[in-house]
C-alpha cells in the first residue's frame, strides 16, 4: 500500500492547505493509500510525499490542490 505525507508550516497558516490536500486525495484515492498523515513543520515548508518521495513542493511548485492530486495519481 501507499503512503502520503503531508509536511506543512502551522506558522505559516498552511493547515487549511494541507487539510485540502488530505480530503482530496482520500475521495480520490482512499482504498489505494495505507496512510494519509499531517505532519507539522516550520520554516515555510509545504511538501507532499508519496512513499517518501516528493511530488509537491510549494518552494519549486505553485499551490493547486488538483495538480497536487494528479501528481500523487501518477506515483500510484
Amino acid at each position: 500500500m501507499t503512503t502520503l505525507q503531508i509536511e506543512y508550516c502551522h506558522p505559516c497558516g498552511y493547515l487549511e492547505r494541507a487539510i485540502a490536500v488530505q480530503e482530496a486525495a482520500l475521495r480520490q484515492f482512499g482504498t489505494e493509500l495505507e496512510s494519509a498523515t499531517l505532519t507539522v513543520g516550520d520554516h515555510g515548508v509545504f511538501v507532499v510525499r508519496v512513499d517518501g518521495q516528493a511530488v509537491f513542493d510549494i518552494a519549486e511548485d505553485e499551490f493547486d490542490v488538483d495538480d497536487i492530486v494528479r501528481r500523487i495519481r501518477k506515483r500510484l
